[in-house]
């Protein structure tokens, strides 16, 4: 069933999910989900439902939702994959899921609109869609720029613009949070001597963080503005003659007293 997964896959997809899978596994890959861990676990201790779907090229469990009742992987077909299926055709009816986390599903992809769009169709009005990415504006997004491993060939898509796209699906913006503000260096001994950093930096939730956590919420079917109606013109409208009143003859008759 896996070969034929294999085969039927993009095979493109399938090397860029794996050179990213082997970039997370590494130590600079391990620092930034140990990270963004942090971040999920306290977004998702508040949500509750029936289904969350995570979607990404990590090979770790992502952190769980205590409140939902179902986790479920998609994705390329490698371990840890509940269910296979390509970026673009997720095997889910619209509005299936509560909650869905894209965790660097934006960064590696061949095509990031067709993803969220996927993403957004598979939540359900009021459910939630969390996105991490690669925060350009940040030491890791020039690393990225000078790497020539798998981290070269993320896309670092901004936070501002990843915000403009939920907006045009019908998403509205709850938070926005940042992470992971040591700078990717490969040495454990440096850091470890910039934890203290990386506490003092996460608690001011500057706009350096080497990745950002957007959460979204999808609005409710229904709850547009309508348009009001369109008025007819009634013609032009001329003004009328007084009636002349004569309060002589309107006052009470003085002779009859």
């Amino acid at each position: 069933m896996t070969d034929q997964a294999f085969a039927q896959a993009d095979p493109e997809w399938v090397e860029l999910i794996r050179l990213a899978r082997d970039w997370f596994d590494g130590p600079l890959g391990q620092l930034m989900l140990k990270e963004e861990e942090k971040l999920l676990s306290e977004e998702l201790g508040r949500f509750f439902g029936g289904y969350l779907v995570h979607y990404g090229p990590g090979a770790e469990a992502p952190p769980n939702a205590p409140q939902v009742q179902r986790n479920v992987r998609l994705g390329a077909p490698l371990p840890g994959v509940e269910i296979v299926c390509e970026e673009q055709a997720w095997p889910l009816s619209e509005h299936a899921a509560d909650v869905v986390v894209l965790q660097h599903g934006l960064d590696f992809s061949l095509s990031p609109h067709g993803l969220l769009r996927e993403a957004a169709s598979a939540v359900r009005p009021g459910g939630h869609l969390l996105i991490v990415g690669i925060n350009p504006w940040s030491s890791w997004g020039v690393r990225h720029l000078f790497s020539r491993g798998a981290l070269r060939k993320a896309r670092c898509i901004s936070a501002s613009r990843v915000g403009d796209w939920l907006n045009l699906l019908g998403f509205a913006l709850e938070k926005r949070r940042f992470g992971c503000y040591r700078p990717p260096l490969a040495s454990p001994a440096w850091q470890q001597r910039l934890a203290g950093w990386e506490r003092v930096a996460g608690g001011w939730q500057s706009a350096g963080g080497g990745v950002y956590l957007l959460v979204a919420r999808k609005m409710v079917v229904g709850l547009r503005p309508l348009r009001p109606a369109r008025r007819e013109p009634m013609g032009k409208l001329l003004p009328l003659p007084l009636a002349k009143v004569n309060r002589s003859a309107a006052s009470p008759d003085t002779d009859k007293h």
